[in-house]
């Protein structure tokens, strides 16, 4: 049963239509649409040209010189980013250790992106997972690259550990790809249709397909080589899928939430996984979903924010650093708006709400060069060192900045994107 829905959602955008407006009103120059990265820089995964981490959002040089195409999105992988400009075409910057740039190049890193190249047509969305990337273009069609030791990219047994330049997934030819979520080792994506598949590693049931019986009665999960539709979603129409390391999420089209995969860290050793999709009783009217490294968020159409799974560092934005077996509904003042959007990193979460960006969790995280003032960390878009912050933090990226690790919500950017890794 259908509901309307009880607020407009805001689009985030660099400048609304009313300050568009306004500043043409008053004679001032609309503000440009950029890209702006922060946390660790290490391998230049920020595309800034340097290693440096940073601990405010930085609008990235390489798109400010280059005006007639800025950047309509991003997503941010294990050490890398990708960039999609309005036009359709791709950028890369960072770690290329398994050739997740794209780029077919032997570099183990870039400083400042460099494109992709390899489409057949515009591209209209790209996802980034640990190692393997990939890209859809406007007539639906699936490109990977990058790592695929577990089969992450669908290509078949016979594809190599490593493909360093974009390939179309020919199992998927005769369907139109809508969207795709890159996890750790594994992809899920969903055809225009809302038909679901999944495919890559399958430990902790994290494709959804079940687990199946072995030797003496011990169960055996196989990976998937090839995009595998999840038998339990048949029929489902689905709009909104989310990958993590060890468990995934997708929300179908009456606002019903799944999940499927590891539900928590394991405790002592005791399994906890949840092989098929299970549904998420305590929320109705869904609209985004977001999935950790094993935390999870979902958005109501109301502009509600759920939360649940591990909360280490405060990731929950509960208040507290406790485990959340089930979803618990974030109530803070600092929201100025109903939460429209959500993004889940490692061990720390972002939001917006109208145009602001709010963060909390771990953001004081050692980069992998472990070099004096590189890599430090900052993910949370805030300069202060504080080590955690359990509750939502807010600040504003042209007056003030507030604590780097929180266990509430604290805003940390104004009209910038939003994607985490």
């Amino acid at each position: 049963m259908w509901r309307a829905r009880r607020w407009p959602w805001p689009t985030p955008r660099w400048v609304s239509s009313d300050a568009a407006a306004a500043a043409a009103d008053s004679g001032e120059p609309a503000r440009r649409r950029v890209a702006a990265l922060w946390g660790n820089g290490d391998y230049g995964r920020l595309g800034l040209g340097a290693l440096e981490s940073r601990w405010s959002p930085t609008a990235c040089p390489f798109f400010l010189a280059r005006p007639g195409d800025p950047p309509a999105s991003l997503a941010c992988g294990g050490a890398h980013t990708l960039f999609l400009t309005q036009s359709g075409r791709v950028f890369a910057t960072g770690l290329n250790d398994f050739g997740q740039l794209g780029t077919g190049s032997s570099m183990t890193h870039t400083l400042d992106p460099i494109e992709v190249s390899g489409f057949n047509e515009k591209v209209v969305e790209i996802s980034a997972g640990n190692h393997h990337s990939c890209a859809v273009t406007e007539d639906g069609e699936l490109f990977v690259w990058g790592k695929n030791s577990s089969g992450q990219l669908g290509l078949g047994k016979s594809a190599g550990k490593v493909v360093s330049t974009p390939r179309m997934v020919d199992y998927l030819a005769d369907v139109r790809v809508k969207m795709v979520a890159l996890g750790s080792d594994h992809s899920i994506a969903v055809t225009e249709e809302g038909e679901t598949l999944s495919w890559g590693a399958a430990g902790a049931g994290r494709l959804g397909h079940g687990h199946k019986s072995g030797i003496l009665g011990f169960t055996m999960t196989s990976n998937e080589y090839t995009p595998r539709l999840i038998k339990n979603l048949d029929g489902i129409k689905i709009k909104r899928i989310a990958a993590g390391m060890l468990h995934s999420a997708c929300i179908d089209e009456k606002g019903t939430v799944f999940i499927f995969g590891q539900k928590t860290e394991k405790v002592f050793g005791r399994s906890n996984d949840v092989p098929r999709p299970s549904v998420v009783e305590e929320i109705q009217f869904s609209e985004e979903v977001s999935c950790g490294g094993y935390h999870t968020c979902v958005v109501t159409d109301h502009g509600d924010l759920y939360s649940w799974g591990s909360n280490e560092n405060g990731c929950l934005g509960l208040g507290v650093t406790g485990m959340v077996l089930s979803p618990e509904v974030l109530r803070s003042s600092v929201f100025r708006l109903p939460v429209c959007k959500v993004s889940c990193g490692w061990k720390h979460t972002a939001v917006i709400s109208g145009e602001d960006i709010y963060t909390w969790g771990w953001g004081g995280a050692n980069g992998t060069f472990f070099e004096e003032g590189h890599s430090s960390g900052g993910q949370l878009g805030n300069s202060v060192t504080w080590l955690k912050t359990c509750l939502p933090n807010l600040t504003f990226v042209r007056t003030k900045v507030v604590p780097s690790v929180e266990a509430k919500p604290v805003r940390a950017s104004s009209r910038t994107s939003l994607i985490l890794s």
